[in-house]
């Protein structure tokens, strides 16, 4: 739905404390969130891992400059630039952040607690993240902000008149209904990106969490008891099948964005870095 990644967090908070807009304890406290607590094992230490503060400043001290962000899936190794060892690590958590100015990168593993129907607020999670070496090249099929705001409205063109042409109950009102709901429970005390991020990036992150929440409403994820069907309405497996061919280049489009909006800061460090040798 609209939940954040804990690799765009982590980047967009990292990046807001590297630029020393935010306060250590203040970019801590953004990236954990609702988690109990996050950790980091540093690379070559073979130390206890430590928390978030002392994590970013001994990145920055190893010379990172900006984080990116990963959201790999098979067959998509967005954002990912190897090796493959690395590669093969951030596939299996679906999600990593790649520090800009080193040759490391950081992959979470998530450890929860909790009854299994328990509330979301009363699951203990903690995150462990672990740095890797990675190799420093072009991150993979990250468009820039411009293309990823431009691909953004036309596959929800596109997906709006497909998913209405099957009959889907994702592009409908019932969507919209749930999409508000899910918006009331996530926006309270969130806030989009960190300083330091461009209007755009907010906006094209703000675009993408919607359409990532609609298709997974269309999918049937999320439905609504009462009516023994979901939002997404599939009735037959043929139907299924050809719902998910139409939202795959949606789900495709929208983490794209969600990635080229996350890595807008390091972007625009690197763009400026190169404009200063020419």
């Amino acid at each position: 739905m609209l939940t954040e990644p804990r690799s765009g967090r982590l980047a967009a908070w990292g990046n807001a404390l590297l630029a020393g807009l935010v306060s250590p304890d203040e970019a801590a406290e953004r990236i954990a969130a609702q988690d109990a607590r996050h950790r980091v094992v540093l690379p070559d230490d073979d130390s206890d891992p430590v928390g978030l503060t002392l994590a970013l400043g001994r990145l920055r001290s190893l010379g990172a400059v900006g984080l990116r962000v990963a959201l790999p899936v098979p067959g998509h190794p967005l954002g990912l630039s190897g090796p493959p060892e690395f590669n093969a690590r951030a596939l299996e958590a679906e999600e990593a952040v790649l520090a800009y100015g080193t040759a490391l990168g950081l992959v979470p593993t998530v450890y929860e607690a909790g009854p299994a129907d328990a509330d979301p607020q009363d699951v203990h999670t903690e995150v462990l993240w672990e740095c890797l070496p990675v190799r420093e090249g072009p991150p993979a099929d990250v468009p820039s902000l411009a293309e990823a705001e431009r691909e953004l409205a036309e596959a929800m063109r596109e997906a709006t008149e497909v998913l209405t042409r099957l009959d889907v109950a994702g592009s409908g009102p019932v969507a919209e209904a749930a999409l508000e709901a899910y918006r009331a429970r996530m926006e309270a005390g969130r806030q989009l990106l960190a300083p330091g991020y461009p209007p755009r990036a907010v906006r094209v992150l703000e675009l993408a969490q919607r359409v990532t929440a609609l298709v997974s409403i269309a999918h049937g994820d999320g439905g609504e008891a009462g009516d023994g069907r979901e939002h997404g309405g599939a009735v037959s497996a043929a139907e299924m099948a050809a719902r998910a061919e139409a939202l795959r280049p949606v789900e495709r489009t929208a983490r794209r964005a969600q990635v080229a909006a996350y890595n807008a800061y390091a972007e625009e460090l690197e763009r400026r870095r190169e404009g200063g040798r020419a």
